[in-house]
């Protein structure tokens, strides 16, 4: 019986052991953060920030928004693309469709 209770304490250790090693592989929008991170840190080491001045550059750093194309931006874009592939008709509209529907660049 007691040979028992110690093998079911040693499996359940090992099963302990084992979750606690497993490393779940971090989502897009985690990657996404720890590259801005790292993107911040750099130019902070570049300008040789310390103290306030690097909390206050890392902050502004990481809040900012990456710049977005304006629509008409993006119309314009796309229709330079549309006409360079000389497209006509219904294959025009599929391809604008798809085109301002993208994420921008």
């Amino acid at each position: 019986m007691k040979a028992m209770t110690v093998l079911v304490a040693l499996a359940v250790a090992a099963g302990s052991a084992l979750a606690a090693d497993e490393k779940k592989e971090p989502s897009a929008a985690q990657k996404a953060q720890q590259e801005k991170m790292s993107a911040c840190n750099a130019q902070a080491g570049e300008k040789d920030l310390k103290g306030d001045d690097r909390k206050q550059f890392m902050s502004s750093c990481l809040g900012a928004k990456p710049a977005t194309a304006t629509q008409q931006e993006k119309m314009k874009a796309c229709n330079a693309d549309a006409g360079s592939k000389q497209l006509k008709g219904d294959e025009r509209k599929k391809f604008m469709s798809e085109c301002l529907k993208a994420s921008p660049t």
